[in-house]
C-alpha cells in the first residue's frame, strides 16, 4: 500500500525517506497542524521544545485515530520547530525519530521557523497519512452482537 522511497544517488537520510509512494484509490487523510495544547486549551511543555514535540505526536496520534489510521501509516510530515539552533531542532527530531513515524520511515522536513500561532508554542507538526481499508470483523465478533 506504501512504498518508501530512499534514492541510492542521493545521501541517505538518518531516519526518512526521500519519497512515499501512494498507489490511486487508497483513502489519504491531511491533517492540520498538531499542536502542543492539553484537551481544555492549555499550553504543554512552556519553553520546552522537547516536551512540546512529545504533546505534539500524543496529539498527532488522537488526530490519526480519529480517522481510522496511526502512526504507522503517515508517509510525510513537516516538523516546525521555534528555533535556529541545529541543537534545538535535533532534540526535537529525537522525539519524532523515538515515535512510530521513524519504522516507515516517511518522508519529512525539518524546519526552523520564527514562531508559530499559539503564545509559547515552539513545535508543530503536520501529516499526511494512508487511512487503511477496515479489516471485516471476525466471526466469532459477529456472533457477540445480538
Amino acid at each position: 500500500m506504501i512504498q518508501r522511497v530512499t534514492v541510492p544517488a542521493l545521501f541517505p537520510p538518518p531516519v526518512y525517506s526521500h519519497a512515499s509512494v501512494v498507489e490511486a484509490g487508497t483513502r489519504l487523510a491531511f491533517l492540520a497542524g498538531s499542536v502542543p495544547l492539553d484537551a481544555d486549551g492549555k499550553l504543554v511543555g512552556a519553553g520546552d521544545p522537547v516536551r512540546q514535540a512529545e504533546q505534539v505526536i500524543a496529539n498527532l496520534r488522537e488526530q490519526l485515530r480519529a480517522v481510522g489510521s496511526d502512526l504507522d501509516h503517515v508517509v510525510s510530515t513537516d516538523v516546525y520547530v521555534v528555533s535556529g539552533e541545529p541543537a534545538t531542532l535535533s532534540a526535537v527530531w529525537g522525539v519524532v525519530e523515538a515515535s512510530a513515524l521513524s519504522t516507515g520511515p516517511h518522508s519529512s522536513t525539518l524546519l526552523g521557523v520564527a514562531c508559530l500561532g499559539y503564545t509559547g508554542q515552539l513545535v508543530e507538526i503536520t501529516a499526511t497519512a494512508v487511512v487503511p481499508e477496515a479489516q471485516p470483523a471476525s466471526e466469532s465478533e459477529d456472533h457477540r452482537s445480538g
